[in-house]
């Protein structure tokens, strides 16, 4: 679905696109009992595009939850104009190899096989493909190469399940 006033003020970087939607779209969503699990702002092709990934307990998202979440979130976007050009919105489930982003994310998918990127080097990288261990005190827990490895959460820059 096209979006957007096209007026061609894009004063926000990507960063604080992705922030802002978080914020208005989280609350909304838990109203009709989805989670928000990510949101990407990007270029594809000539397009820009707004992702939105939503999941609901037990799983399961289907057409119609897209839907019903896009129809939520459109006039949303409408009325708060935060990205100030035409794109795209594309609401979906996380798929197989979904965002790993909460602490809770990180529990729950304790013995799941994970790729991770770092903002800063941990232990002289900042790529980490291994088995999650879960979460604690502020740490994610890895395992990786047969060793253990705790990276501070605010240090993670992207997570996702390597099924």
């Amino acid at each position: 679905m096209l979006q957007g006033a096209g007026n061609g003020r894009n004063l926000l970087s990507v960063n604080e696109i992705t922030r802002k939607a978080w914020e208005f779209f989280e609350p909304e969503l838990a109203g009709l009992g989805y989670e928000l699990i990510e949101v990407e702002f990007a270029r594809q092709d000539a397009a820009r595009v707004l992702r939105v990934y939503i999941d609901k307990d037990g799983g399961g998202i289907t057409l119609d939850d897209c839907t019903a979440a896009s129809q939520l979130l459109s006039p949303l976007l409408d009325a708060n104009d935060f990205i100030g050009s035409e794109y795209l919105l594309e609401v979906s489930s996380p798929g197989f190899d979904r965002p790993v982003r909460k602490p809770e994310h990180f529990v729950r998918y304790a013995g799941e096989p994970v790729k991770l990127l770092t903002h800063a080097p941990v232990a002289g990288r900042s790529r980490f493909t291994g088995t999650l261990l879960g979460y604690e005190d502020g740490l994610v827990l890895l395992e990786v190469d047969g060793q253990s490895l705790s990276i501070h959460s605010e240090n993670v820059k992207k997570a996702k399940l390597n099924r």
